[in-house]
């Protein structure tokens, strides 16, 4: 039989991994949108245009090794810096997603 405390024990161990499991994507999330931030302030237009076209065409080759799928959403997030309809676009569908995934 499990006692009280093993129990506790328990659940905060489940809540803790629950948690950081959360903990990386929040990170990387924080840490992508410093990355944009500077990249705006530090980079002329065409350098993040050029840049993130390079970064979607190179994300469709993600199957191979190094490239990755990861590139295409970052690449669209550069040009959105610089494309006003495309950033507001790009804003309503991260607000849409992360709408529809706090409901299930």
């Amino acid at each position: 039989m499990i006692s009280k405390q093993q129990k506790q024990e328990r659940d905060v161990d489940a809540k803790k991994h629950v948690h950081e499991q959360s903990y990386p994507r929040r990170l990387l999330v924080a840490n992508s949108y410093l990355i944009l931030k500077k990249g705006h302030r530090y980079l002329p237009p065409i350098v993040r245009a050029v840049l993130g076209l390079v970064l979607v065409v190179l994300g469709f080759l993600g199957f191979l090794p190094i490239l990755g799928f990861w590139m295409i959403p970052l690449g669209l997030a550069l040009i959105a810096t610089d494309i006003p309809p495309f950033g507001r676009w790009l804003k309503q569908r991260l607000r849409h997603n992360r709408h529809n995934k706090k409901r299930t």
